[in-house]
């Protein structure tokens, strides 16, 4: 027997009168009660017998079964607690959308560095798993959301150190699954017809044995027992190939898929049935979906089957589907036609509802992160929705959704529906000229266009297969789109907003203590004294020194705030302290001299700096909380830099900011500073916290530790380290001084607050003042009069072009061209600028006329040829030789070019050879 097999042999198992067996189709090893059975229970195995069977006591909604579920495990000894937002990356760096229950405790949980929320819970959370995105609508199964039921234990080792934020076993794998067993039996399920089968969990270097739970062909839950981590040395060789060891915390990681559970109780024949019923019949309704009772019959067959389809497992999905076919006695061919416009109708109902969390817990679309997954989600429900002539506005299906979900910012989800379905548009309007040239380019090779190009395409450009593969049909050419498309897309953006590097110090840091913050207990604290712990000569940078003080009133740089500058004196010299940065709690303060090791060393900051920091810090929070409050909700910190003279912040928003905007949220924000609101710093425990206040905390970033630093202004509560004033009033005052789209989807403010927002004004109304001199007007008439002069400056411009125009026509009507084999040319000295050249130039080739230009005007010499339709000389050869008279060179297409050189006093020669260049190239 092998260790990990031994990991599966449970006493529960045995005291119960389960039988371990191997199962012929699939190989996996499945523990079941019924002595009879052979097979594991899961597809192919095993088909959905549950369909038209249902294998629970009563059909349960959605919202049923999550209260039947959450309050077994209540009833069971488990703390509920609320579901967390469906941006993982609100709470951790190193993922982007929440994908299971454990998400939500990662890392810092489940490795023991912070306690859990409760010890054992329960919990139901909303979970988006975009790798799925190609086989919703298709298996019968896959929701791209969804909802984990779960409970959760943190366990230690008893021999481990008491090192961990949670200690001692609450319970293990025995009852884990004896708690499934009890659960499946309060919900009436054929405790005889259950199987638990064998299957080894591994994932971020951590693995260890897990059951998938099979009832009727359907996996209700997984349990997994996070128990080991990666070691070489480890004793269990798992399915990646590597070795693990157990580790000191061992995590109950369950997994009960709501729709799941929801379906089984139903017996329908999807599971989109099941959790969307109002919106799928609304769908059908609209499109004109109707179903014969034959037909209906024919669905529900092909439903026990569809577990053949899953685009992760077979290669080939068209084969596949001829398989199922096969077993129905049907055509293939019949079958798809069928079947496609139901699998369209489940996809908008469950991208809809994805879409209604995503724009619920306030993700605001664009071209990164979760905001570029929510953009091309969109983007593909409303591809479907046109393809089946759905005629409903987007927005009000995925409010139909919002609606149920409970979602309070309905009115925001539509608007921002609206407004990426405008930019939806005008992004096809531009793109379908890039399609076509790719198409054209491939026809012309005769090859299928990659699919790289297509995941470009839709990548850069927001284009949809379906339309290149129509497009590409205009002009010959082909594409083949692959049936998980969109999960490859999804896997160029899989990774987190946020990446982190880590920077290599001197081995002499990690044995430091860690420095003493003082710029916590009091913030307008300028002066301290310190003793030197020791100091580091910079390789490469004479003269400058990095000096660790046991204690330390200079703020390091951080969270977007610069650091602090100053001076440390001993009773012999003082060093100027030029950066400070922090590294693993040691504060490190980078100097040009050595104050000595062991010296005491009296501290003194640029008290003028630190002011300016702290004004502009707090306003970047008051400016936030000002935007909120103007645009809404949804708005968050997508980044921050504060500065001496100004500081700017990043927010999301799914449009551009109107002037309107600026204006209010500069007045909300001088409100809130003349209200003298108090900046109140605290220290609470983090899951307090976020239970709270939620994860709005993490607007400039997610710090360690049980405990965080929060700051709160009026109604704004933040996990901040940086200083701050005492009130808002310290602040003086806001001016908004430009804003910006930084990315689509992310605005940026930039701002000044206190003395500099006094000097950018004064700036302002100096330049001001300024133009108002140089128009001799008042400053108040500076607009009228600027309006004025750019209509008449404008006006000019159309006169000059009219006349210019005029001009090349008279220019053109001029009765000295020359024959060149048939054809007249023009060969002209004008020394005008390069528009008047091609205007003269477009003028004569409209008269048939052949047109060779040179001008010395500038000081260089130029030349533009223009050749009428026909006529066998190419522009840009001729171009060329000509250029190449005067020293320099040029080009273009066979219709019209231009080019020139630096010998300007060659360009009479040049031109006079003109005739003899123009009847070498056309005999050529």
């Amino acid at each position: 027997m092998s260790e990990l097999e031994a990991e599966y042999r449970l006493d529960y198992f045995e005291e119960e009168g389960f039988h371990r067996k191997q199962c012929p189709v699939t190989d996996v090893h499945f523990w079941t009660r019924d002595p009879d059975r052979e097979t594991c229970g899961e597809p192919p195995a095993d088909d959905y017998s549950f369909i038209d069977n249902p294998g629970f006591d009563e059909a349960y909604t959605l919202a049923e079964m999550r209260e039947a579920f959450l309050s077994f495990f209540e009833a069971n000894d488990h703390e509920r607690i609320q579901p967390y937002p469906v941006a993982a990356n609100r709470w951790r760096d190193d993922v982007l959308l929440t994908q299971a229950s454990v998400y939500d405790f990662q890392p810092l949980v489940t490795s023991g560095r912070s306690p859990p929320p409760a010890n054992p819970l329960t919990i139901s959370q909303p979970c988006i798993r975009m790798q799925d995105i190609d086989n919703v609508g298709k298996t019968g199964r896959h929701t791209m959301a969804f909802e984990m039921m779960a409970h959760h234990a943190f366990n230690t080792r008893e021999d481990a150190d008491n090192e961990y934020a949670y200690e001692g076993e609450v319970y293990w794998k025995d009852q884990t699954v004896e708690l499934c067993d009890q659960f499946l039996e309060h919900m009436g399920a054929d405790l005889e017809e259950i199987t638990y089968i064998e299957d080894p969990w591994v994932g971020g270097g951590n693995a260890g044995p897990a059951f998938e739970v099979l009832y009727r062909g359907a996996e209700l839950a997984t349990l997994v027992f996070m128990s080991m981590e990666q070691d070489p040395e480890g004793n269990y060789e798992m399915k990646d190939g590597n070795r693990y060891s157990p580790m000191d915390t061992y995590v109950v990681d369950t997994g009960y898929g709501l729709e799941r559970w929801t379906w089984v109780s139903q017996g329908t024949a999807t599971v989109y049935e099941a959790i969307y019923p109002d919106a799928i019949e609304f769908l059908k309704d609209n499109a004109g979906v109707t179903l014969s009772e034959e037909e209906e019959d024919l669905v529900h067959r092909a439903a026990k089957l569809s577990g053949y389809l899953d685009i992760d497992e077979v290669d080939d999905l068209t084969a596949a589907r001829a398989e199922v076919a096969d077993q129905l006695d049907v055509d293939a061919d019949e079958l798809t036609e069928l079947l496609e416009p139901l699998e369209t109708i489940y996809a908008i109902a469950d991208h809809c509802r994805t879409l209604a969390y995503m724009f619920g817990d306030e993700i605001v679309p664009s071209n990164v992160g979760t905001g570029y997954l929510a953009r091309m989600v969109l983007r593909r429900t409303k591809r479907l929705v046109d393809d089946i002539g759905v005629d409903a506005p987007l927005d009000e299906l995925v409010d139909m959704q919002a609606e149920r979900l409970g979602y309070d910012n309905r009115d925001t989800i539509r608007d921002i529906v609206r407004t990426e379905e405008r930019k939806y548009r005008e992004t096809l309007e531009r793109g379908r000229r890039k399609v076509e040239t790719l198409a054209a380019e491939y026809a012309d090779r005769n090859d299928p266009i990659p699919v790289d190009e297509l995941i470009e395409l839709y990548d850069s450009h927001g284009i949809q297969p379906g339309m290149v593969e129509d497009i590409a049909g205009e002009y010959g050419a082909t594409a083949t789109v692959p049936d998980d498309f969109y999960s490859l897309v999804a896997d160029r953006h899989a990774g987190a907003d946020a990446t982190a590097a880590a920077e290599g110090h001197d081995d002499r840091l990690t044995d430091l203590p860690e420095t003493e913050k003082l710029f916590y207990d009091d913030q307008e604290r300028t002066e301290f004294e310190a003793v030197v712990l020791d100091v580091f000569e910079r390789d490469g940078d004479e003269g400058a020194y990095d000096v660790v003080l046991d204690q330390t009133m200079f703020y390091p740089e951080g969270g977007g705030q610069p650091a602090d500058h100053g001076t440390l004196a001993t009773d012999d010299a003082t060093v100027r302290v030029t950066d400070v940065q922090k590294h693993d709690g040691v504060v490190v303060h980078r100097t040009d001299g050595d104050p000595g090791t062991g010296e005491f060393v009296r501290g003194q900051l640029d008290v003028e700096r630190r002011r300016r920091l702290m004004r502009h810090h707090t306003a970047t929070h008051v400016v936030g909380l000002a935007a909120r409050q103007v645009l809404g909700e949804h708005v968050r910190q997508a980044g921050a830099q504060k500065g001496t003279d100004s500081a700017r912040l990043d927010i999301t928003h799914y449009e551009r900011l109107e002037r309107e905007d600026v204006t209010r949220i500069e007045a909300v924000a001088n409100e809130i500073v003349m209200e003298n609101t108090p900046v109140e710093q605290a220290w609470p425990d983090r899951n307090e916290a976020e239970a709270e206040h939620g994860f709005d905390l993490y607007q400039g970033g997610i710090p360690p530790g049980d405990q965080i630093r929060t700051i709160t202004i009026d109604d704004d509560v933040q996990a901040c380290g940086g200083t701050h004033v005492h009130r808002t009033g310290d602040i003086g005052a806001i001016k908004l001084l430009s804003t910006e789209p930084v990315q689509d989807g992310v605005e940026r403010l930039t701002f000044a607050a206190g003395d500099a927002a006094v000097e950018a004004t004064q700036r302002t109304e100096g330049a001001l003042y300024d133009a108002a001199e140089v128009l001799d007007v008042t400053p108040e008439d500076v607009p009228a009069t600027a309006e004025r002069f750019f209509t008449e400056w404008k006006e000019r411009g159309k006169t000059i072009d009219r006349l210019r125009t005029e001009l090349a026509e008279a220019r053109a009507s001029a009765d000295d061209a020359i024959d060149i084999d048939g054809t007249p040319a023009a060969v002209r000295r004008l020394d005008a600028d390069a528009d008047e050249l091609r205007a003269t130039a477009n003028a004569l080739v409209d008269n048939g006329t052949i047109a060779v230009l040179g001008s010395g005007a500038g000081g260089s010499a130029q030349f533009v040829v223009g050749v009428p339709d026909g006529v066998g000389i190419n522009a840009g050869e001729v171009v060329g030789r000509l250029a190449a008279a005067v020293g320099g060179g040029g080009g273009g297409p066979p219709d019209f070019a231009q080019g020139g050189g630096p010998d300007v006093d060659t360009l009479d020669d040049a031109l006079e050879s003109a005739p003899e260049v123009l009847r070498a190239v056309h005999r050529a």
